[in-house]
């Protein structure tokens, strides 16, 4: 199994953890549909049981510069309830190249565990519903997972309402 970044931080804090591979196809964009496609199904989740990584850029507040945000995979993000979440007053997706450079993962296998730089980060609080819920391992194709407090704690999250539909 391969290993990223976010795997060896999961095995360095002990967390428990699966790994999940399914096929990527190199021609899809829509990174977290082919994610619940491959894998609810096969592991028995619902699709709001995959989430999504999400890089913001904040502004107008304590904290400006990158944050990441935690969605499930049906859902949009508000990026003003993501924003007040951070204690920003406001935030926008950030620039692609950013993203990559800030964490060291590729658009679409951005994990919200193991990132070059930790980032301020807020979980949507529809994870605490489930006994475990997925998210990228910082790889396309790859994802991990694990217990919704496990990823609160490893990311040093704070959990809000941030998902709209």
């Amino acid at each position: 199994m391969a290993s990223t970044p976010a795997i060896a931080a999961l095995e360095r804090a002990r967390i428990d953890h699966s790994v999940h591979r399914y096929a990527h196809d190199p021609r899809s964009e829509a990174y977290g549909a082919e994610a619940v496609a491959a894998l609810a199904e096969i592991l028995g989740v619902r699709a709001e049981q995959i989430f999504k990584t999400l890089v913001i850029e904040l502004s107008g507040g304590d904290r400006p510069g990158l944050a990441v945000a935690v969605v499930p995979v049906p859902a949009k993000l508000s990026l003003k309830s993501a924003a007040a979440a951070l204690g920003a007053s406001k935030a926008k997706m950030a620039d692609a190249k950013a993203v990559t450079r800030t964490t060291g993962y590729v658009l679409g296998g951005v994990s919200p565990v193991g990132q070059r730089t930790l980032l301020p980060t807020v979980v949507d609080s529809s994870a605490t519903h489930f006994d475990r819920v997925l998210c990228s391992a910082g790889k396309r194709g790859l994802e991990i997972e694990l217990a919704p407090a496990d990823l609160v704690s490893v990311t040093k999250a704070v959990v809000a309402d941030i998902a709209v539909g």
